[in-house]
């Protein structure tokens, strides 16, 4: 099963990921944490990334692209992965698709997390709230000023993302104000075909 899950900052998909990933027995993959791990692993993807991130530059899209194409070819992925937090673009998605296809791939859903855009600070700041009473640590990202600016970023860079899947016919939309359970069982429901 390859599935991308999309939807704003505090939509809850990490929460509905780990979920994913322990039933379906399928990788969730940070395109973050994949970077690290290639240019710690010193692969030719790796290398170019290290190059690109020494001189304080971006990662290109070409390069992101080419270290998910490496990951999904681990072991581990080989009955599927769970993008989240990739593609951010139309453009990787364009470029994540044609991987897909050079591969002999297609996803097989891109679930959208619908949500109250207005809701979504409160529930950033419950998550925030519930971390430190566990005595964890509070993402530096988790404040009403981070949330406002990420979403702004989120509407301009990837929200037209659920034009193009919908296009393709892979978006799933699922109703993310509700609570986790259900959004598991909505979910679930609709990678089964009966939403």
């Amino acid at each position: 099963m390859k599935l991308i899950l999309l939807g704003p900052p505090g939509a809850g998909k990490g929460t509905q990921a780990v979920r994913l990933s322990e039933k379906h027995g399928i990788p969730q993959l940070s395109t973050g944490d994949m970077l690290r791990a290639a240019v710690q692993a010193g692969t030719p993807v790796g290398l170019k990334a290290k190059a690109v991130m020494d001189t304080g530059g971006l990662v290109s899209d070409d390069i992101v692209v080419g270290i998910v194409a490496d990951r999904i070819e681990e072991k581990d992925a080989a009955r599927g992965f769970i993008l989240d937090g990739f593609p951010r673009t139309v453009a990787q998605a364009a470029a994540l698709d044609q991987m897909l296809e050079q591969k002999g791939h297609r996803l097989d859903a891109v679930i959208e997390f619908v949500v109250d855009e207005s809701i979504l600070l409160s529930r950033i700041e419950k998550r925030a709230a519930e971390t430190l009473a566990a005595g964890g640590k509070v993402r530096p990202d988790d404040n009403a000023e981070a949330l406002k600016a990420r979403l702004d970023a989120y509407r301009v860079q990837t929200a037209p993302l659920s034009d193009y899947y919908r296009d393709s016919g892979d978006l799933r939309a699922v109703d993310a104000m509700k609570s986790i359970d259900e959004v598991t069982a909505e979910i679930d429901k609709t990678l089964n075909g009966s939403a």
